[in-house]
């Protein structure tokens, strides 16, 4: 079965040209010119990933809200913004929305179908977990990868599909440190190291947010980021 994309954009030109690339690639393509409409529609029915502009039409952030009203629907959507505004505040703003990724509107076609891609693959590799690595204890922390969900001293952490992944990665081997590279690899992410530093930055918070003493994450600076398992 074809996966499906929802393309979110109010430039028709943009929209079309975005739209013909992916059914060429072999997914199966909604297109939307502004929020409500999208809303409505994919309200019915959640696609397999939404590609979302900021600006839309005459709601110059309706693409943050759509994002915060999809997220509140599904913690595991993956949500990507592509949109011409380029800012470290935009930026941040779509990730702390609960974004998957955020790319400008510069990329190249055969770069944005690599990110794309990389995410199915991501989600295609929970199918093969095998049962005795579904659920995997690291201290106080407990990952479940069949149900998506993460726990820290027995409280859920709401993390989204990449956040989950990227302590996947770290937690799984206490003690390994992954640089940028290696840790896209194991995560099965295709960003750049701005995004990463950013969503370290949101995970952090969040496992901080449960527990004021957290400390798993260290930055080994020039190498990348490793999960320690203390006292």
């Amino acid at each position: 079965m074809k996966k499906r994309i929802a393309i979110v954009e109010d430039e028709p030109a943009l929209r079309d040209n975005y739209a013909d690339a992916l059914r060429r690639e072999g997914y199966a393509v909604e297109t939307f010119a502004n929020r409500r409409d999208a809303l409505a529609a994919l309200g019915q029915r959640l696609p397999d990933l939404v590609l979302l502009d900021i600006g839309l039409g005459d709601e110059a952030e309706g693409g943050f809200e759509l994002c915060r009203e999809l997220r509140a629907r599904s913690k595991s959507l993956p949500i990507i913004f592509l949109t011409a505004r380029d800012s470290d505040l935009d930026v941040i703003s779509g990730l702390r929305l609960g974004a998957d990724d955020y790319l400008t509107k510069d990329i190249s076609l055969p770069h944005l179908l690599a990110r794309l891609n990389a995410f199915f693959r991501r989600m295609e590799a929970l199918s093969a977990v095998q049962d005795s690595e579904a659920v995997v204890q690291r201290g106080p922390l407990r990952m479940d990868v069949n149900r998506l969900v993460m726990f820290w001293r027995d409280q859920a952490v709401e993390l989204t599909l990449t956040e989950f992944w990227m302590v996947h990665a770290l937690a799984y081997r206490p003690g390994h440190v992954k640089n940028r590279d290696q840790l896209m690899q194991e995560a099965r992410i295709v960003v750049d190291d701005a995004t990463i530093t950013s969503h370290v930055k949101r995970i952090r918070n969040k496992f901080l947010a449960i527990d004021k003493t957290f400390d798993a994450i260290d930055t080994v600076y020039g190498a990348g980021y490793r999960w320690v398992e203390r006292g």
